[in-house]
C-alpha cells in the first residue's frame, strides 16, 4: 500500500515535506505523532494522529507515539490564545498508562512484528537537560529570527492578543525539535506527522537534524478536522467526545457519530475508519440513492464504535437506540446495565420515589399522578391507560389497577414511564 495516496484520497494530507514519498518507498520508514498527556484518556481529536499512524503502520511502517510529558509541563502555543495547565509527574505517568492501554487497541505493538508500535516519553530524555546544555547545544543552532517567522508565535505576539507570548511557550518548538533530534537519532525515525497547526514546530525538528547531524528528516500534516457548519470537530454541548468508557459511554460514543450530518459523514467516513476506497465509494452512491436510511452514518458508526470499544458494546448501543426510538422490547431494556439506561435516557424528566413504596407495591395510577406527578390528575392518567398512551418499562398499561413492584425495576432502581410516543419520564426508586 501507498502511503501518501492513501492518505490523499482520504483527505488526510494538508502539508508534505518534498521528498516525503520517496523516502517512503524507498524502505521501512520510522514516524511519530505525538499526543498531549493531560489527560488519562484520548478524545476523538486525537483520533485523526492516530489514525494516520494506523496508515502507516498498515503500509508496512512503523508507528512511534510519543507522550509529551516534558511538553505536557510546558504548553504548545500552536493556535491556542493561553498556556495549558502544568501538570506533575506522578499525573503524566498515570496518564501514560491509560493512554497505552487505549492505543493498543487502536495499534500493533506485539513484541514480534517487525514494524511493531512503539511508545515513548519525552520526559525521559527531557530530564536530563540542563537549561545551560539545552541552549548551548540545541539553542544555538536556530536563529530567533527563524523562531519569530512561525505562524504559531506570530499570532501570539499579534498587538491584539493581550496574554502575549512567555519564553516558555517561545521556546517550544526547539523542545518539539529536540523531540525529533532525538527519535532520528535513537530509532532512526525520518518522518514527523500532526494537524497542520504543528507544521512550524515539526519543520524546526526537520531543521535541526539537517543543522546539527546533518541528516534528512520528513513532515507530513493532516487537515484539522472542522465540522460541515464551522464548528470545531469533537465538541459536544457536554464537552469532549473520550475514547473511555466511564468519561463518554460507548452508547453516547457511537451516537455521536451517527448523529453526523451527510457532508460530515462523508468525509469522516475516510478519515475515521479502514474501509477501502471501493467500499467507501459504494457506500456513498447508496447514501445518495437514499439519504434518509443514512446508510454512512450507520457504517461509520458501526466501524468506529468497534475499533475504540468492541463489538459486543456496538451492539449494545444499537439495542439501546431501538429502545430510545421505540422499537426495543422491555427484555432489551432489564437487560441495559445502569450505565448504558442512564446514557440513553440522559435529560429525560426525573422524579424520585420513595423505595419503601415500590417495595410494598403501589397501583400505577397513585404512583403516576400522586408520587411522580407526570399526569396532572387521576381521570387524565385513566382516560391515556384506556386510550393506550401509557407504557411502564415499554409495555402498555392496559389497566389502571396494574400494580407496580420491585420486580419492574431496571438496574433495582429505576422505572421506565412513558406518556404517548415520545414522552419519556424516569422515576427513581431510592
Amino acid at each position: 500500500m501507498n502511503f501518501v495516496e492513501e492518505l490523499k484520497w482520504r483527505g488526510m494530507i494538508h502539508d508534505i515535506m518534498p521528498g516525503t514519498e520517496e523516502q517512503l518507498k524507498k524502505e521501512m520508514t520510522s514516524a511519530y505523532v505525538g499526543i498531549d498527556p493531560t489527560a488519562d484518556s484520548l478524545h476523538i481529536g486525537h483520533l485523526v494522529g492516530v489514525m494516520m499512524l494506523k496508515h502507516l503502520q498498515n503500509a508496512g511502517h512503523q508507528p512511534i507515539v510519543l507522550v509529551g510529558g516534558a511538553t505536557g509541563m510546558i504548553g504548545d502555543p500552536s493556535m491556542k490564545s493561553q498556556e495549558r495547565n502544568l501538570l506533575d509527574e506522578t499525573t503524566l505517568r498515570h496518564n501514560q498508562d491509560c493512554l497505552k492501554k487505549q492505543l493498543e487497541r487502536l495499534l500493533d505493538f506485539s513484541e514480534d512484528k517487525e514494524n511493531k508500535a512503539e511508545m515513548v516519553n519525552n520526559y525521559d530524555w527531557m530530564k536530563e537537560f540542563s537549561f545551560l546544555s539545552f541552549i548551548r547545544d540545541i539553542g544555538k543552532h536556530i536563529t530567533v529570527n527563524y523562531m519569530m517567522s512561525k505562524d504559531s508565535v506570530k499570532k501570539r505576539l499579534d498587538s491584539s492578543n493581550k496574554s502575549g507570548l512567555s519564553f516558555t511557550e517561545f521556546t517550544y518548538q526547539l523542545v518539539q525539535g529536540t523531540d525529533f533530534l532525538h527519535l532520528y537519532r535513537e530509532h532512526n525515525c525520518k518522518l514527523q506527522m500532526g494537524g497542520s497547526d504543528q507544521w512550524g514546530n515539526i519543520t524546526t525538528g526537520t531543521e535541526l537534524i539537517r543543522r546539527i547531524d546533518r541528516g534528512e528528516a520528513f513532515a507530513l500534516t493532516c487537515p484539522l478536522i472542522t465540522k460541515a457548519d464551522g464548528k470545531k470537530f469533537g465538541k459536544t454541548e457536554s464537552g469532549n467526545v473520550w475514547l473511555d468508557s466511564d468519561r463518554t459511554t460507548p452508547y453516547a460514543f457511537y451516537q455521536f457519530w451517527l448523529n453526523t450530518s451527510d457532508d460530515d459523514a462523508e468525509k469522516y467516513i475516510k478519515i475515521f475508519t479502514m474501509l477501502s476506497q471501493e467500499e467507501v465509494s459504494a457506500l456513498v452512491a447508496e447514501h445518495q440513492e437514499a439519504p434518509h436510511r443514512r446508510v454512512l452514518q450507520q457504517r461509520l458508526a458501526k466501524e468506529v464504535t468497534i475499533m475504540v470499544h468492541s463489538e459486543e458494546e456496538y451492539n449494545a448501543a444499537v439495542e439501546a437506540s431501538a429502545i430510545l426510538f421505540g422499537i426495543g422490547t422491555q427484555e432489551q431494556l432489564q437487560n441495559l446495565d445502569e450505565r448504558t439506561f442512564l446514557a440513553v435516557f440522559e435529560g429525560v424528566p426525573q422524579f424520585k420515589v420513595s423505595a419503601d413504596l415500590i417495595k410494598a407495591g403501589v397501583d400505577v395510577v397513585a404512583l403516576l399522578s400522586e408520587h411522580a406527578e407526570i399526569f396532572p390528575s387521576k381521570g387524565e392518567l385513566r382516560r391515556s391507560i384506556k386510550g393506550n398512551g401509557v407504557s411502564i418499562n415499554k409495555q402498555k398499561v392496559a389497566s389502571p389497577e396494574m400494580i407496580i413492584d420491585p420486580s419492574q425495576l431496571i438496574a433495582d432502581k429505576y422505572i421506565l414511564a412513558q406518556k404517548g410516543k415520545k414522552n419519556y419520564f424516569l422515576i427513581i426508586a431510592e
